[in-house]
């Protein structure tokens, strides 16, 4: 190989240093010094020194000339010049060291720092490849998008100025990489500036296949590197049967790097405005996020004899906010607010679906194993139906230690303490309840070596309750409104387990037997300890084994009882599985039962519950789990959930049906509902291709009122640069008043430009 190195030693001179091999044919290296070559003789007091910041520059090429008396390197036949990071490729480079000017011509390349890389016919560059002019550039961004122009001048390293150009995101076509995008904004001016981050342009016209459809004197938006920047925000568009037609806009503030808002407005056909708005706030340790809406509107609302009337028109909104505090390393508070106008406003303009608001505030600890909190509570229930207040939380405190295992001396195990301290308020001349309870516990597990597993489970627990206006003190009853009442109850929870596993070659075979003897007092249960967090009781395969299976503190599952079941499975090796569980527990004693009727367990015997469960590898899952009546069999509870994803296609599905007495057993009991419930759900798409998806989905009611509740359809595209998708949604029954409502959801992505949103404030924020 033949190369030729030029540089400069201080103080001596200029330098050759020639070295040939025969290893390839003629090709040159020239490495230039700037320094010397402006000035040859910096001791000179006559001679400028040059800027010691300048970057050396490789030369590259297969023949190679030096104009010493003009300071012009000619390059030729596959020309690389690197220089600051950069790489310029070309036919032929001519370099005029004096003026700091190269000039690239034929099939030029430059490779920028960032990743950038523009094509051009004839390149002008100075200042270290940072400032030029460009004819015929082609520019291809880190991202995929592309710039193409017929002139460029280039400043600083940063700024590009394009004439006559056009930009678009998406790939070229393969077979015809000359044929139009799918879309593309051509400009008189395209300016990308990479210091600034943004891409602005003059005269821009936007096309889809190359034919123009819209037109703008100036458009801007950011360059793909950039994750957010203040602008306005593209609109939304859709429709609602019961607002109309909608249109949004909003603007996005980028306040500060840890700081940001959005605020807008919804235009209806239907109703008076809506604004919006949405503030985001964070520090080292701690963030805030508030999110409000208000309009002037009326609502329509039920009265007593559940006749509709239209409510006079009124200030309307709501208020989400959110707080955290990561105070130290192990303590953190923090507060939640959700407040809504009235009962209807959240769901009628879309901004939830929940039925009962929760607000908070809170400190809590968290210290190895240990953990402790603070808080109050408020409640918002904005179901339009009238059901049962919801009690304030004033305060409640909760606090558990649980011991190392292991250390209980002379017995082993672990030890464990919880206390908890609860005030509920309600309004007015309604109950209200003050609970302190503290429970202490202890826990060891052993393992034979014939495989039997035995967990011992001892618990000692004491409440104390002080209930005002007590609810069972009605007119007439002979009651006190006030009551006092402590309650004391340990119990010893012991459960065995003996697993028989047996290996195949693709799977492995399980047969499980589990037993659990629970021995406990009798305890009475009477009027001065009400009941407001143990009313949900519900009968499955989770908790059949569990030493309490009332949900909450204020009722206590007392006397002895023999729990038992069985599980089957099979197990595959590569993920698939298939098992079956079936358990019932038994109370020794008939009498005094504590639960409810339709809970599973108000009889000697309980129901039979158990769970099948199916997979095969990640292509479907299925849970199914039931509850029979212990004495005909009869249904009391079926839930089915089940999951496929084969190919193109994939759907998900959930089956419910729960007796009306088992409805009566859980938080329904409060309701107006009556009758059994049985309703599916079920959600399927398809991909016609890897860009194409079909979607649907239905509600449908098979009770003792059977009819569909919901439907939707929907249609998406993904693209390499523009994605949209269309929904219909028809709602039978609409939460907010009872009828029946379309909806119509428009959504187009366009990729570095920006997102038409779902209508609805749900998108629009």
């Amino acid at each position: 190989m033949f190369s030729l190195s030029y540089r400069f030693f201080c103080g001596i001179g200029l330098s050759f240093i020639l070295s040939i091999s025969a290893v390839q044919p003629a090709f040159a290296q020239v490495f230039i010094d700037r320094e010397v070559l402006e000035n040859p003789y910096p001791n000179k007091e006559s001679e400028p020194v040059a800027d010691k910041t300048k970057q050396p520059v490789d030369l590259q090429a297969d023949t190679l000339s030096h104009d010493e008396e003009n300071g012009i390197v000619t390059a030729s036949g596959e020309v690389q010049l690197v220089q600051a990071g950069r790489i310029l490729r070309a036919d032929e480079i001519t370099y005029n060291l004096q003026k700091d000017e190269i000039i690239a011509t034929g099939n030029v390349a430059l490779n920028e720092v960032s990743g950038d890389v523009h094509f051009a016919d004839r390149v002008v560059l100075q200042d270290e490849l940072k400032t030029g002019f460009v004819e015929g550039l082609r520019s291809f961004l880190v991202d995929g998008s592309r710039f193409k122009a017929e002139q460029g001048e280039r400043s600083g390293g940063v700024k590009t100025v394009m004439k006559d150009a056009t930009y678009t995101p998406c790939k070229a076509c393969k077979k015809n990489p000359d044929r139009s995008p799918l879309w593309q904004i051509r400009a008189a001016h395209v300016i990308h500036d990479e210091e600034e981050k943004e891409i602005s342009y003059r005269h821009a016209r936007f096309e889809i296949y190359g034919v123009p459809v819209a037109y703008t004197p100036y458009f801007s938006h950011p360059d793909p590197t950039v994750e957010r920047r203040s602008g306005f925000l593209p609109p939304s568009i859709g429709y609602k049967s019961q607002l109309g037609t909608m249109v949004g806009a909003s603007y996005y503030w980028d306040i500060a790097p840890d700081q940001d808002a959005t605020i807008g407005i919804l235009a209806m056909t239907k109703e008076n405005p809506l604004l919006f708005g949405e503030w985001r706030k964070g520090w080292s340790d701690a963030r805030l996020e508030i999110d409000t809406s208000i309009t002037y509107s009326e609502r329509e609302d039920s009265t007593a004899n559940a006749q509709r009337v239209t409510q006079d028109a009124e200030t309307r909104g709501h208020i989400f906010a959110e707080g955290l505090w990561n105070m130290n390393d192990k303590w953190r508070s923090g507060a939640n607010i959700n407040y809504a106008s009235d009962d209807q406003y959240l769901r009628q303009y879309d901004f939830s679906s929940e039925d009962v608001l929760e607000s908070e505030i809170y400190a809590e600890r968290f210290d190895g194993r240990h953990y402790g909190v603070i808080r109050a509570l408020a409640f918002q229930d904005v179901r339009v139906d009238d059901f049962a207040d919801q009690p304030d939380v004033l305060p409640e405190a909760y606090a558990s230690f649980i011991g190392d295992p292991g250390s209980m001396p002379l017995i082993g195990g672990r030890w464990d303490l919880e206390v908890s301290a609860l005030g509920l308020r309600r309004a007015g001349e309604k109950q209200d309840v003050n609970r302190v309870s503290m429970n202490t516990g202890w826990e060891r597990r052993f393992v034979s070596g014939t495989g039997l597993v035995l967990n011992m489970d001892a618990d000692m627990r004491g409440d104390y309750y002080n209930t005002r206006d007590r609810d069972v003190a009605a007119f007439g009853s002979g009651l006190s409104t006030q009551a006092n009442e402590t309650r004391f109850f340990a119990s010893l929870h012991n459960e065995a387990s003996y697993p028989v596993a047996r290996s195949f070659k693709k799977f492995q075979a399980v047969i499980e037997p589990q037993v659990a003897v629970t021995l406990a007092p009798n305890i009475s249960v009477n009027d001065d300890i009400p009941n407001e967090d143990s009313q949900d009781v519900q009968l499955d395969a989770s908790n059949l084994f569990e030493a309490d299976r009332f949900s909450g503190l204020d009722r206590i599952e007392d006397q002895s009882r023999i729990t038992y079941g069985i599980r089957n499975g099979l197990y595959g090796y590569e993920g698939s599985h298939a098992d079956i569980f079936l358990g019932q527990s038994y109370r020794f004693d008939e009498d005094d039962n504590p639960f409810p009727e339709g809970s599973g367990l108000e009889r000697q015997e309980s129901d039979f519950v158990g769970q099948f469960s199916l997979g095969y590898k990640d292509m479907l899952e299925m849970n199914y789990r039931f509850q029979m009546d212990s004495q005909d069999l009869a249904s009391r509870r079926h839930e089915v959930d089940t999951y496929l994803d084969v190919g193109r296609f994939y759907m998900s599905s959930q089956y419910l049906f729960a007796d009306a007495l088992d409805l009566f057993a859980d938080a329904l009991a409060e309701t107006n509902i009556q009758e059994s419930r049985e309703q599916i759900r079920a959600d399927a798409g398809y991909y016609l291709d890897k860009d194409w998806r079909l979607r649907s989905g239905i509600i449908q009611d098979l009770g003792e009122n059977p009819g569909l509740r919901e439907a939707y359809g929907g249609l998406d595209y993904f693209g390499d640069c523009i994605s949209w998708s269309v929904d219909l949604e028809r709602n039978l029954t609409d939460d907010e008043t009872g009828d029946s409502s379309t909806e119509i959801l428009f959504r187009i992505g366009l990729k570095n430009i920006g997102d038409f949103q779902r209508s609805g404030l749900n998108a629009v924020r």
